[in-house]
């Protein structure tokens, strides 16, 4: 028998029992931080991308359930899109809607005494087309103007009004107005510029 495990075997009871479990914890010890430890971490690793498996799960079965609400909420806007730029011309439609605001113009009992087209200005999708306008007519003819403006089928914008030479002619308020009116015309594809060459000229 080996000398220190005698010297054990001759030891006290008590003393016996705790070089035992002196014994025992360091064995569990070596165990628990050799063997269980690290496969506790793994688990734990495990349990973390499981969880987040599970949420990305629960994600997709929400959009999925939503999915008709999506399409529906999309196909509303495209319509609506769609709607807006029929209300855009192009540039060939310009000269005839231009005409429509004069006919509106003289329809209402109008003179026009200044129709200027201006240079366009460029948008996203799209392109400002502002002209400068000046009539004469009574009261009554102007609102009926603007009214008859409002109500075409493309989008026609008045600003700037100003009103001047204010008189009265055979019973008649005839007044002066100096306005803006303001379409705007679809860009197409070719002439939509591209954010991409501006950062190339910089």
């Amino acid at each position: 028998m080996h000398p220190q495990l005698e010297k054990i075997m001759h030891l006290p009871l008590p003393k016996k029992i705790a070089i035992v479990a002196v014994i025992l914890i360091a064995l569990g010890a070596g165990f628990f931080f050799g063997l269980e430890k690290p496969k506790l971490n793994e688990l734990k690793a495990l349990q973390g991308k499981l969880d987040k498996v599970k949420a990305e799960i629960n994600e997709t079965r929400k959009f999925a359930n939503n999915l008709p609400k999506f399409k529906s909420e999309y196909e509303g806007l495209k319509k609506d899109l769609d709607s807006a730029l029929t209300e855009l011309p192009n540039s060939k439609e310009i000269p005839t809607l231009l005409t429509s605001i004069t006919s509106a113009g003289k329809g209402a009992g109008l003179d026009f005494l200044i129709f200027r087209p201006k240079g366009e200005t460029p948008k996203e999708f799209y392109a400002e087309v502002p002209v400068d306008i000046s009539v004469s007519g009574p009261f009554f003819g102007i609102a009926n103007f603007f009214v008859a403006v409002g109500n075409l089928p493309r989008i026609v914008n008045i600003s700037n009004v100003s009103f001047s030479d204010i008189r009265n002619d055979r019973g008649r308020n005839i007044v002066r107005v100096n306005c803006q009116a303001t379409t705007f015309r679809f860009l197409d594809k070719t002439e939509v510029k591209d954010p991409k060459d501006d950062k190339k000229k910089k």
